[in-house]
């Protein structure tokens, strides 16, 4: 496992951020890591990354305990924290050949990553004079420089614009090609995007840990629209069966909420012929993420 977590805990004075939290990410997964604020992702983050230490449980990132092989562990990961760090006065470059240095990288490695992340056009800046947008590049690219089979990503789209967040989005999913990415957003269309699983914490407890596809395709709740060729009764709508509720959209348009497993389409199919209906639309719209998300973690 590229990432193995056994009952973590962690608590700040009486408050408990992380509760005997458990999961394990296989290489090559892009996971990811959602929650409202203060769920415990960052806390969680900064264990996984040996920045702090667990009260209770373990950890280990790439076989390399966080506890007994800080080092190791940082050398296979590569962290973009939520808040990140750079020094201001530094030139892209010369912040890449400093932090090339550390690693003890080849420095021909600060071309691939300034080009990887789109930071060719800006790379002759001083970080300072960069938007938000591109310091955030500057973090990937940071975190990227070393080669690392891991990627730890805290909000790594903050800050950017639609078309920088598609370039980014590409960047992720092209390195989760052969690295294992865990990463932290409140951008839903990116998780959507990008990743293949998603785990969601609460409370400092797992409380989802499914595949991006069955999770949402797992709820039995399923919303129709349907328009029919002239307007109908409500009474007559009420009758059709597993109907949760509806509503009239406009005329003869309707978004009909039903609790099935199944495929309810050919329901309301069958319901408009029996009443002498033509269906012009009939639609199922699938719940997104971000309902799902907040449907799991409303209080």
């Amino acid at each position: 496992m590229s990432i193995e977590v056994v009952n973590i805990s962690k608590s700040y004075g009486d408050q408990k951020a992380l509760d005997a939290v458990s999961f394990s990410v296989s290489k090559g997964e892009i996971v990811g890591f959602l929650g409202p604020n203060g769920a415990g992702k960052s806390t969680l983050m900064k264990i996984l990354t040996t920045y702090i230490t667990a009260d209770e449980g373990s950890a280990s990132v790439n076989g390399f305990d966080v506890n007994s092989n800080p080092k190791s562990v940082q050398l296979s990961v590569g962290y973009l924290p939520e808040h990140n760090p750079l020094y201001l006065d530094l030139y892209v470059r010369e912040y890449l050949a400093f932090n090339a240095d550390v690693f003890k990288v080849e420095k021909s490695r600060i071309n691939e990553v300034i080009e990887l992340t789109g930071l060719t056009s800006e790379s002759h800046k001083k970080i300072g004079q960069l938007s938000k947008g591109y310091r955030q590049r500057v973090g990937l690219a940071n975190a990227l420089l070393h080669n690392p089979d891991v990627l730890i990503l805290d909000e790594p789209t903050t800050g950017l614009d639609p078309n920088q967040l598609v370039e980014i989005r590409n960047v992720i999913k092209n390195v989760g090609k052969d690295k294992t990415v865990f990463l932290s957003t409140h951008i839903m269309q990116e998780v959507e995007a990008i990743c293949d699983r998603v785990i969601i914490i609460d409370n400092g407890k797992i409380v989802t840990d499914k595949k991006l596809d069955k999770l949402i395709s797992s709820d039995k709740e399923q919303v129709i629209e349907v328009e029919f060729d002239y307007k109908i009764e409500e009474q007559a709508i009420a009758k059709i069966p597993h109907l949760k509720s509806y509503k009239n959209i406009h005329d003869g348009i309707w978004e009909l909420t039903f609790i099935s497993e199944t495929d309810m389409r050919p329901v309301v199919f069958d319901f408009a012929n029996e009443n002498g209906l033509k269906t012009l639309q009939l639609n199922q719209k699938n719940k997104n993420l971000e309902a799902i998300f907040r449907e799991i973690t409303k209080k």
